[in-house]
């Protein structure tokens, strides 16, 4: 990875930096890469850069086939989906996958003209609705269905806050308590400042190879993708999800049994063969501290409206019964789109090895992460060792 901030450089420059750093710790030169896969840095929710081939172009061309990915805040985990599906076809045994990006300050906006048939750009022009403040409307949720307080979404910046500050890699690396979370300004009722994530400048990149492959190179046991979950919705959604802005009537066809989250996950458990049960760890999406909190009854860890008791007990804290987001999650990172499905596997990779540090949770051997993304996207991995 390349750390995250906001260094005012082309994004280029972070994914190739990140890229170099993924071949260095694979053991192999950037010649020996025979597809690379990008994942497209954004502009305000719509695509901006051809990722693969900028970043083939920046390494230096030497042949290798390339593909770009747009898949919103999935993009990263779609790359690495793409990039297992050539390894897997025969089609090349090593693949590069990038994702990197130069965020816009303060929030993200929309992008110029008028497209009236576009959710996202309604949300913003007739809602009045930044990210934010749909944030906020999902934090009220919690609080009238399950009784959620301010007091408990500010825990999740505490505990975020203390494992980023172990995190050389993060862009905020101190500590903060709850009275600080409360004393910050009220952003989007009832979430404040520090209950947000930034946007940030940032890159990071996998090296992906068969099993063969990788033992023939010098790793023996190394850490595997068991499961690569980006279903989609099903309908009728009858939750209020910005950037839509209705819902969908139940009258003849009866809702899901899980909400799109959870499905993400629940598609990635089948696949790899698993359940919540036997998670070591997880990261997860927290572009709210609230948001936080209904991940883990997504991804299962208890059930729906006890996220804020699993959280009092300690359990997904560093030394708790399974860490959630012992990176700093993006509360310690911000946004930078196309890398942070990337970063969350980086992050399982080094706890699934045990080199992460003063972070690292003992014994880990199963880890997954989740995340969404607008018009759709989503992503679920599940890594092992």
């Amino acid at each position: 990875m390349h750390p995250w901030g906001k260094w005012g450089r082309r994004f280029v420059t972070y994914g190739t930096a990140a890229a170099r750093a993924a071949l260095a710790d694979s053991g192999l030169d950037w010649t020996d890469v025979g597809s690379v896969v990008g994942a497209d840095t954004v502009r305000c929710g719509y695509p901006g850069y051809v990722a693969g081939a900028t970043f083939a172009q920046a390494l230096g061309w030497q042949g290798a086939r390339v593909t770009s990915v747009y898949a919103a805040c999935a993009s990263g985990a779609q790359a690495v989906a793409v990039a297992r599906a050539q390894i897997l076809a025969g089609l090349t045994d090593v693949v590069l996958v990038v994702g990197a990006d130069s965020a816009p300050k303060g929030f993200f906006a929309p992008a110029g003209g008028d497209r009236p048939d576009d959710p996202d750009w309604l949300r913003f022009r007739v809602l009045g609705a930044t990210n934010p403040a749909y944030f906020a409307l999902a934090a009220r949720r919690r609080m009238a269905l399950y009784g959620d307080t301010p007091e408990d979404f500010a825990r999740v910046k505490v505990k975020n806050a203390a494992a980023g500050a172990l995190n050389p890699l993060a862009r905020y690396r101190t500590r903060v308590t709850a009275e600080e979370v409360a004393a910050s300004a009220v952003v989007a009722d009832p979430l404040r400042l520090l209950d947000i994530c930034a946007t940030s400048d940032g890159g990071a990149a996998l090296v992906l190879s068969g099993m063969d492959f990788a033992r023939a190179h010098g790793h023996p046991d190394p850490v595997r993708i068991r499961a690569v979950s980006t279903v989609s919705p099903t309908y009728p959604r009858t939750v209020l999800d910005l950037p839509d802005i209705a819902t969908d009537s139940a009258v003849a066809v009866a809702p899901a049994p899980y909400s799109f989250r959870a499905s993400l996950a629940r598609a990635a458990y089948e696949e790899a063969g698993i359940g919540p049960e036997d998670l070591s760890l997880a990261e997860v999406y927290d572009l709210s501290t609230a948001l936080e909190l209904e991940w883990y009854e997504d991804i299962g860890l208890c059930p729906p409206g006890e996220g804020a008791k699993l959280l009092g007990e300690g359990a997904t804290a560093l030394g708790g019964r399974v860490p959630v987001n012992t990176s700093g999650g993006l509360a310690s990172f911000g946004e930078a789109v196309p890398a942070q499905a990337i970063a969350q596997i980086c992050e399982l990779t080094w706890q699934l090895r045990g080199t992460a540090g003063d972070r690292q949770v003992p014994g880990a051997r199963v880890g997954i992460t989740a995340n969404q993304g607008l018009f759709g996207h989503g992503s679920a991995v599940v890594a092992v060792r």
